[in-house]
This record gives C-alpha cells, structure tokens and sequence, in this order.
C-alpha cells in the first residue's frame, strides 16, 4: 500500500482525522508513514479551517510502535530532518486540540505521543498502554522523561519505564493518563463526537488557551526531546539493544512493532 493508504488523512468539518491503516502490521509506524503524520500535522495547523486533529488506528490496536526493521534501516534518530525527529517536533508544537482514540495493545511512542494530545479516549475492554523501551535496551522518547513523572508522579512513571508492564484503560483513566473511557465498540463514535464538540468552540480561545496551558513546558519538552534522541541513538549501537532485537526478530513471526 501506497503511504497515503497506510496513513488515511481525511476531513470532516472542522476536523482533520488521521487513522493509521496497517492492521496487518499492529499499525507498526514506518519512515512513510511517518512522512504522512508529519504533512497531516503540518497542513492541518496551516488550514485556519481546522480546529481539531483526531488520531485513531484500524484493525486491533492502535498502534504497536516503530517498524523495527523500517526503523533500524533509517540514518540515525539524533539527526534534526530524521523523520522521527521532524515528527515529535510537530507532535509537540502543534498549537491546536489534538485527540486520539486509543484501543488494543498500543505501544511505545504510541504511549509517549499520548502526553502530547489533549484529549484522550480509550476502548474499555481492549487497550493496554505498554512500554517497552528499557526491555529493549532502549530509552523512552517524545518528552516522555519529563512529561510523564510531572503526570503520574516518580513512582509511577518509573514502574511505566522500567518495567513496561501494561496498563489497562480504567487504570490509565485513574492516572490521568486518558480522559475518557468507553466501550470498544464505541471508540471512534465518542473520539469523534469530543472532536466536533472541541471544534464547535471558538476557535481562538481555544487555541490561546492550549498556548498558555503548554506554554510553561514547550522548551524543556524541545530540549528532553532532543536530549532523549542523542540517548536514544547511543542505545541503538549498544550490545543491550542488539540482543534484544535478535531476540525479537528470532521469535517474531509477521509481527512488527515495539518502540
């Protein structure tokens, strides 16, 4: 499939929606993808007749994470027009409401790029958040370091980190990591009907209060960025990081995904 296939970027109002489209796959993220994500983010902060990014994911998860061997074929992360680089930089300046329906196994920067939306909605039943960047040798990215302690406290934030063991929606809720859940089937229905209710505001306001909100963190969010990414693609030379992606690959079978 074509990246505009993988990526389905569609508008409805005011709204731009944004569904990855590679359930054979987990909707694990490559470079085109990315490409996709990031002229979506682009176009809808540059169209004043958007209010509202809504992302969402086909199939059963919302996200696996990174292609690992699309991933690992890049030129390194730490470099500023790596696509991965560009993306998290329109994640995190992107000044309007940015919502996501969440459902399924969603890992990696499909958990990190959560602390940058606004807005989000979970599938009760099915979603478990997962991090898996130490198991894998690895170091979160998207701010996460910073975002998610100041979120959910050391202690928390830690177990999310260290250990990477899932969390289910109602626990994501208690956390305050998601705003909203619902029953699975209802996913998309209720991330849609809070988009349209987001954009039914005054759109000014709306972003002028999404700027004071954000405003207090955005350098430190621009520089934990940037200084995970250095680490991050220290770790990919790393003997731990080699392991565990042999280990990955020997006993991945059509699967994707992981970061």
């Amino acid at each position: 499939m074509s990246a505009s296939e993988l990526v389905q970027v569609s508008r409805r109002g005011h709204v731009c929606e944004a569904r990855l489209n590679r359930p054979e796959k987990r909707n694990a993220l490559t470079s085109n993808m990315y490409e996709t994500l990031v002229d979506a983010f682009t176009e809808a902060e540059a169209d004043d007749d958007i209010r509202v990014l809504l992302l969402s994911g086909e199939g059963a998860c919302f996200t696996g994470g990174n292609d690992l061997k699309d991933f690992l074929s890049a030129p390194a992360v730490i470099e500023p027009d790596h696509v991965i680089a560009r993306f998290l930089r329109a994640l995190s300046e992107f000044s309007k409401p940015l919502i996501a329906a969440v459902h399924g196994p969603t890992v990696g920067i499909g958990v990190t790029l959560l602390l940058h939306c606004d807005l989000v909605v979970a599938a009760a039943r099915s979603t478990r958040l997962i991090t898996p960047f130490v198991q894998l040798g690895l170091v979160p990215e998207a701010a996460s370091t910073l975002l998610l302690p100041r979120l959910l406290g050391h202690p928390r934030a830690a177990q999310m980190l260290f250990l990477g063991e899932p969390v289910d929606a109602p626990t994501a809720k208690e956390w305050g990591l998601v705003n909203r859940v619902v029953d699975d089937e209802a996913l998309l229905q209720e991330a849609r009907n809070l988009a349209d209710a987001t954009a039914r505001q005054p759109p000014g306001a709306v972003r002028a209060t999404k700027r004071l909100l954000r405003s207090g963190e955005r350098p430190e969010v621009s520089a934990r960025i940037q200084e995970e990414l250095r680490v991050f693609t220290e770790r990919l030379r790393s003997p731990e990081f080699a392991a565990a992606a042999q280990a990955f690959f020997g006993k991945s079978s059509g699967r994707a995904g992981g970061t």
